[in-house]
């Protein structure tokens, strides 16, 4: 869109035109029109038109007061523009705009999240505080790669870990690294991704840094089973689930290995682990994600009730959900249907999955959909793909440690 700030209209396109929704995506409109104002690559507002430009766009977001969070967040971005420019500081505009970023990034509304960080990039550029500013581009670089935009996730990782190293910041460095560590994983380059992994987990535990050893320790446990190597890779997430010290990511994680224990043929250890997500996730992505997982589960038990179940509710979010997530769900209802020998709504299920993963680059996810319509009308080969590390594999002390571990959580 060549409008700035045209994605906060297109809620008028999907929603009544008198809806909350619509009138708080105007309001964004305007805060950020406002925000534009401070830009210092364009001639400086005259002073009457900044003040009625302010007054006007809190007038209309303070008629949003009683629309809830984001209309807090338009009415403190509103406030700190006005005191940016009254003070001469532009960095006053970067705490509010990036709690908008990341609550737009929480509500799965990716593509708002992204215009409001490439704002801050924009009109902040190097007055805003150094701090800021690799915050900024690290976020940019999550946002990206959550709607599969890998170049240029990859561009803003890049620039985060470059002003993180010019101002040695070894922690940020990492979280650089590590952004570029996803980017190789969602584009399917296992290899690549474990080696990255194992290089960034053993600088972070020279430098001590918990959070990087989490995030580490999960992409690694998440490369290995994508790799199969299952066994290997679960104590990876367990240990990620012990060092993360926020709610958010400890689900993250507990959601990857209940996806890793079902791969392994540990029903009952991966609904621990998925149930555990389902009782405490918030975020709508990570919550969808329990539920196929969950719905998976269902379909491997033969349990048709619950997969019917668990598939109506996973639709509550599916709309508005990552591409990532709607080719997973899409794979994992056909692998449902085929177990329970309905194979035309299979094939209609996996292509769909193919449609959404080669429309947005999910080359890793491409592959495994496509071995699974390979061997849809063959249940023995369908089992024979899922199943191989189920039927195969013993349990080793290490995963029966892991299990108990699940099973002690749960109560």
């Amino acid at each position: 869109m060549s409008l700035p700030h045209a994605v906060f209209l297109q809620r008028v396109a999907d929603e009544p035109a008198t809806s909350p929704e619509v009138r708080l995506g105007q309001g964004a409109f305007l805060a950020l029109r406002f925000v534009d104002l401070l830009a210092g690559d364009r001639e400086p507002p005259a002073p009457d038109v900044f003040r009625y430009q302010w007054a006007a766009t809190e007038r209309y977001c303070g008629e949003l007061s009683c629309e809830g969070t984001e209309a807090a967040h338009l009415s403190g971005i509103v406030n700190a523009t006005g005191e940016a420019h009254r003070n001469d500081q532009i960095r006053l505009i970067a705490p509010a705009l990036l709690a908008y970023a990341l609550y737009l990034e929480q509500d799965a509304h990716l593509q708002e999240a992204e215009d409001v960080l490439e704002t801050l990039t924009r009109v902040g550029g190097e007055r805003l505080a150094s701090t800021d500013a690799i915050a900024t581009w690290l976020r940019l670089g999550r946002v990206r790669r959550m709607q599969a935009s890998f170049d240029r996730a990859n561009v803003a990782y890049v620039e985060g870990g470059r002003l993180a190293s010019v101002r040695g910041d070894g922690t940020a460095v990492l979280l650089s690294r590590i952004g570029q560590c996803n980017v190789l994983y969602f584009r399917g380059n296992l290899a690549d991704a474990e080696h990255a992994w194992r290089a960034v987990l053993a600088d972070a535990e020279v430098a001590g840094v918990r959070r990087a050893q989490a995030e580490a320790e999960h992409g690694l446990g998440t490369v290995l089973f994508r790799r199969g190597q299952s066994h290997e890779g679960a104590p990876h997430l367990w240990r990620a689930f012990e060092l993360y010290e926020d709610d958010a990511s400890q689900l993250r994680a507990l959601n990857d290995l209940g996806l890793l224990l079902l791969s392994l043929g540990d029903v009952s250890g991966a609904e621990h682990a998925l149930m555990e997500v389902v009782r405490r996730e918030r975020v709508q992505d990570n919550l969808a994600n329990a539920k196929i997982e969950l719905l998976h589960c269902a379909s491997f038990r033969r349990d048709r009730v619950s997969f019917e179940r668990w598939r109506e509710r996973v639709a509550e979010h599916l709309e508005s959900a990552a591409p990532n997530v709607r080719a997973d769900y899409h794979l994992k209802v056909g692998i449902g249907f085929a177990r329970f020998g309905n194979y035309r709504r299979a094939d209609d299920e996996l292509r769909q999955a193919i449609e959404i993963a080669v429309a947005h680059g999910l080359h890793e996810m491409t592959f495994r959909i496509e071995r699974f319509r390979g061997g849809l009308h063959d249940c023995k080969a369908l089992e024979h793909v899922e199943g191989t590390a189920a039927e195969s594999f013993t349990p080793t002390e290490a995963l029966r440690e892991v299990s108990a571990s699940l099973a002690a959580l749960s109560r």
